[in-house]
Order: structure tokens, then sequence, then C-alpha cells
């Protein structure tokens, strides 16, 4: 496993309920601002072995990437844990999370 691997498990994980981060903002603080897309690729093989909070991770624009049964699996899990939805986006300025705030 990566280092940028391991930092992204260990960001992810820092997310409290209620906030989420981006893709591009868990690259950032995993010390690549470039690996956005690693990082779904790390969410969609490592989630469940490191029992990660990926449903709250979204992309840039506050929206799911998802599409289908796990976009609605998603929204669902955010909404129970008090996020809100407009026009299908999350309000990033309300629940942005920060690492270390």
């Amino acid at each position: 496993m990566t280092q940028f691997t391991i930092d992204v498990i260990e960001t992810v994980k820092q997310i409290p309920k209620g906030k989420v981060m981006t893709y591009g903002q868990v690259a950032i603080w995993a010390g690549n601002p470039w690996g956005a897309r690693q990082v779904v690729r790390i969410l969609n093989s490592m989630s469940q072995k490191h029992d990660l909070p990926w449903h709250r991770v979204i992309n840039a624009k506050g929206e799911i990437g998802l599409q289908g049964e796990g976009g609605l699996l998603q929204k669902a899990l955010l909404q129970n844990e008090g996020i809100s939805f407009k026009d299908n986006r999350v309000d990033l300025t309300a629940y942005r999370f920060e690492v270390g705030a």
C-alpha cells in the first residue's frame, strides 16, 4: 500500500458525521493535489475493508458522483446524518469538513 493510499484512508476516517469532503480535498490532504481520481479508486476498493465512511466524500460541485442505487444509498446516508440537499447538491460552505479545524 502506498503512502498516499494510507493517507487517504486516514483522512477519510476523520470526516465526522454530518460533514463531507470533496475527492480533491481528500487528495490534497493526502499529499497529492492531482489525485482526486485516485481517491475515487481507493474508496471503491478499500472502503469495506477499512470501514471507511465513503459516503461522506462527494465531488467539487457538492454532488454525488455515483449513479443508480449507489448514489441513492449515498444520499440517504448523508441525509440520515443531517446533511440537506438543494437541487441535488450539498452546500459545501455549510457541510465541508476541514481536517485539523
